[in-house]
């Protein structure tokens, strides 16, 4: 090790603390404006249906550029990118907290979004250059739990926040914690010396850039106008079309937005797969608790923030715990004893009715979390272990725009098949709770959950295999060698 990678690792506890920082941040702007949203409304006199751009436009935005600004922290260096990421998402908090115009406020928070997917994409593969192999499980893991407390803690906070004082200082708390972060970056982030004398694929991040708007588009816009409006299914068939061109461009790239080659690493494309998988089952439980709480159990909102925190506080002691054990054990096993544990945490709350108790759910809600905890930290090493150093920038923004992916589509699908059940119980469409019909809610919650805890079933199955084939490789190895020893000694 010589004198400037010495410095790095004497300060990679410091890199990570910064890293975790702009991360809790950019996630938790993701889900920490929905609870403020019926107040924005009022204040800035516009309606529900037009205040929802300021949650849509965010999610859209990090979705249709995380996978550029990975290329681009390969290209330039995945310092530099973070850095410019903490000073946009920094500027966009301080637009978004002094307007009180709604345009402003969606451009606003277009800023914060490309700031945020710029060091989301960058944030895994600053870890992994910094950490060694033997703590990199321990410190993905930690990113990982930061993430997932983000994405939790945001209703929470922002009820206390918004209640305490107003909605715009949900924005404004960025700004001195942005500031603290990009001097940070300044003073002990690694600077890339090896910067590639390469472009960014252009064709390829416009054709990506249009799928992703659209597809993102059409199922969040989907929910409230239905997926049969010829809009909607328009912008699906353009989304699909482009995405099949942008494919077929990229195969034809000498140097392309993504190399799709990363993809003929077996183990990378099923731990992809698996995390998929896993944060569409996981954000399909998550839209479906607060309604199970509010109005089947008849929790107030300030008790069921509290229920709902046991998640992430769960979550904050497993995942850290599971990476670390990865260090020691091997990644394998853990995804595959997290994602059963998930299986049966989900299969187990699709059992729950009207007289079941919150201590039972609860119980049921900790081994779901224990089991995502278990698998979210072993998977996000085996990603990022599995390619070389120059591709950890687009394999950092694949794993995220993944993880992105996961919870639009488990929303959105969750959604769907929970009112389409509902409406087939009730006899008529239902789009809302119905009153005094908790009988329905639970129709429907139940076939949620049992769909979530069949899919993760199926991330079972494919962790298993791959677990069979990494022992088989390896064995095949011991073989090898032993009989080339035996080779040499005769």
């Amino acid at each position: 090790m010589n004198k400037k990678e010495n410095e790095i690792y004497e300060k990679r506890w410091i890199i990570l603390f910064t890293v975790l920082s702009a991360t809790f941040m950019a996630t938790l702007d993701g889900s920490i404006v929905n609870v403020a949203l019926p107040d924005m409304s009022d204040k800035l006199n516009v309606s529900m249906a037009a205040i929802e751009w300021v949650v849509t436009s965010f999610l859209i935005t990090i979705a249709a550029t995380i996978l550029i600004f990975g290329r681009l922290g390969d290209i330039k260096g995945k310092t530099k990118i973070f850095r410019f990421g903490v000073v946009l998402f920094t500027l966009g908090s301080l637009l978004c907290g002094f307007t009180n115009s709604l345009p402003v406020l969606v451009a606003a928070r277009v800023i914060q979004a490309v700031g945020a997917a710029a060091t989301m994409a960058t944030n895994q593969g600053i870890i992994t250059q910094v950490f060694p192999q033997n703590e990199r499980g321990r410190a993905l893991g930690v990113l990982g739990t930061f993430v997932a407390l983000g994405a939790m803690a945001g209703p929470p906070l922002g009820g206390i926040i918004v209640s305490a004082i107003s909605w715009k200082y949900i924005f404004l708390i960025n700004v001195p914690i942005g500031i603290i972060v990009f001097i940070l970056t300044i003073k002990v982030f690694p600077e890339s010396n090896t910067v590639l004398n390469e472009k960014l694929d252009i064709k390829g991040a416009c054709l990506f850039t249009i799928a992703v708007v659209l597809l993102f588009g059409a199922l969040v816009q989907g929910q409230s106008i239905g997926y049969d409006n010829p809009i909607m299914v328009s912008a699906f068939a353009i989304a699909i079309i482009a995405f099949i061109v942008f494919i077929m461009v990229e195969r034809k790239m000498e140097v392309p937005l993504l190399q799709l080659k990363i993809f003929n690493n077996s183990l990378f494309s099923i731990s992809i797969i698996c995390a998929f998988i896993s944060f569409v089952a996981i954000s399909a439980s998550n839209i479906i608790l607060p309604f199970y709480f509010q109005d089947v159990l008849k929790l107030s909102p300030a008790t069921t923030g509290f229920f709902m925190m046991v998640s992430p506080i769960v979550l904050a002691v497993v995942a850290p715990f599971s990476g670390y054990l990865s260090d020691k054990i091997g990644s394998e096993i853990l995804t595959l004893i997290g994602l059963i544990l998930t299986s049966m945490g989900l299969l187990l709350v699709s059992t729950l009715n009207e007289k079941s108790t919150v201590t039972m759910l609860m119980l049921y809600i900790v081994i779901m979390t224990i089991g995502n905890g278990a698998f979210q930290s072993p998977n996000n090493s085996l990603i990022m272990s599995t390619v070389p150093k120059d591709k950890l920038g687009i394999a950092g923004s694949v794993n995220a725009l993944i993880r992105n992916l996961g919870f639009v589509v488990g929303t959105s699908l969750a959604t769907l098949l929970l009112y389409n059940r509902m409406s087939y119980k009730a006899g008529y469409r239902v789009i809302d709770y119905i009153n005094g019909r908790d009988d329905v809610f639970i129709y429907g919650m139940k076939c949620v959950y049992l769909s979530a805890g069949i899919l993760c079933t199926i991330g079972v199955v494919i962790t298993a295999l791959r677990l069979y084939n990494i022992k088989k490789i390896k064995k095949a190895k011991v073989e090898t060698s032993q009989l080339e020893e035996k080779t040499v000694l005769n």
